[in-house]
This record gives C-alpha cells, structure tokens and sequence, in this order.
C-alpha cells in the first residue's frame, strides 16, 4: 500500500476515517480531515466533541484513521485497543480489513503543529480477533510539551497490552528535529526484530515483533484538561499533515 493522497477522496478501501468506534459509534467517532494539495490533514477543530465522553478518563478529543476495525456484538468485551477492564461494545463493527500487515516496512512523511496539550501519532494494533493479538508497535508519537523549535521528543517502541509474548519496550527519543517540517518515520520488522528510522536514520533496535497482523493508526489528540487559564477557548487547532504513507 502507497497513499500520497493525490485523489482528493480519501480511499475508503484502506482507511476508516474513526476512531475505536465499537466503544462509541460511527457517528461520534468521525474524524476531521481535508485531503488538498497532495496531503491529508487531519485536525481537531474547537468545536469537535470528546471521544467517549463521560466514559474515558482523561478527557480525550481525537481525530484518526484506521486501515482495519473489529468487534464482537453488542455488550461483548471483544473489541480493539480497550481503554479499561469490562469496557462493553456500544455499536457493533462491520469486519474492515482494509490494510493487515505482519512484517515489512510501514512508514509516513508527515508535518506536525502541536500545542501544548496535543499529541500526533502513528502506530500498528493487532486486529484482535483474538484477544492475545493485541500488541502495539509505535512507529512514532510526539507530545506538543515535548517540542522545542529545533528537537523533539520522539516515542517508538512496543506496547504490550494483552499479549503474553511481547515485551513492554517504549521510549522517547530526543532527536535534533524540527517536527513542523516534513520527516519521514518508519519502522521494518520480521520475525526476529523490528528497526526504527526518523528520515532514514536508524534511532532504536527491539527484539521479537508481534507475530500477527498489525492496522494502521493515525490520529491527532488534544487533552482538554491540560489546557491553562490562556488557552480557555482552546482555538488552537492541532494538525497531523501527511504527505505519503506506505506499508510494504
């Protein structure tokens, strides 16, 4: 899969535009995107709504894709990327598999503007059909707290979640980066290890993979509750800009 977002029609046969909606529904978890001039901005205007609101702590605004989506019926726990213990499906999902990937190279050259309570991330989930497969691997996550004007904090690495097998493995990487311009970030994996690269540079090597497939995530986050007495109305939009993507 190559996107680089040429058609101004997001292709609905690899990407979902929400959120985790099995915990929500469709409706309130629809992303805020514009594809224009060959890139895909995702945003979190003033007005969108809290993901799960009332429900997921802390209070979370989000806009993302997804390349897959899955859940049990109704009432079930099977879900993707469960955000506490007991947390029941809201509205069952339609079986999407638009993109599955179990080794290879998946990567993005993206632009990011983060205020201080705002995140951006992409990353690979199990797709959970069994709940074992539900390891992370994040090919990058950056915090607006963590910028400065010429480096950056950069997360990579696993998330063990509710697979035996992997281990607990994420760090941030202080990289000489300025996360406003366009970089590429990028990770190659097979069944012994897994290379993470930002613009080709190799940052961190981990041991043994997930050995399932693995959807894509891309979304932008805003935290409210992080906000300061000068940023009350929150006009700040935080933008995840994405030129291409590619998972091989």
């Amino acid at each position: 899969m190559f996107d680089d977002f040429d058609d101004p029609r997001l292709d609905r046969t690899v990407w979902l535009p929400h959120y985790l909606p099995a915990w929500s529904s469709l409706g309130e978890t629809r992303a805020t995107y514009l594809i224009h001039d060959s890139q895909l901005e995702l945003t979190i205007p003033p007005e969108q709504r809290l993901w799960c609101g009332g429900d997921h702590e802390p209070p979370l605004r989000v806009s993302a894709l997804q390349s897959g989506n899955f859940s049990g019926p109704v009432g079930s726990t099977a879900g993707q990327q469960p955000y506490r213990d007991g947390l029941r499906v809201r509205e069952e999902q339609e079986e999407f598999r638009g993109c599955l990937v179990d080794g290879g190279t998946v990567g993005m050259r993206a632009s990011l503007y983060l205020g201080e309570r705002s995140m951006a991330s992409l990353w690979l989930v199990g797709f959970e059909d069994e709940p074992k497969r539900s390891g992370e691997v994040c090919v990058m996550e950056v915090f607006g707290r963590d910028v400065q004007p010429e480096e950056a904090l950069v997360g990579m690495g696993f998330h063990r979640f509710r697979d035996p097998r992997l281990a607990e493995d994420f760090e941030r990487v202080t990289l000489p980066i300025d996360v406003t311009e366009p970089h590429a970030y990028e990770v190659n994996w097979d069944g012994d290890e897994a290379t993470f690269r930002v613009d080709g540079r190799v940052v961190r090597i981990l041991d043994a993979p997930p050995q399932y497939p693995l959807q894509l995530m891309l979304g932008v986050f805003d935290f409210p509750e992080r906000a300061d007495r000068g940023d009350a109305h929150h006009s700040f939009v935080p933008t995840l800009s994405v030129d291409r993507i590619w998972a091989y």
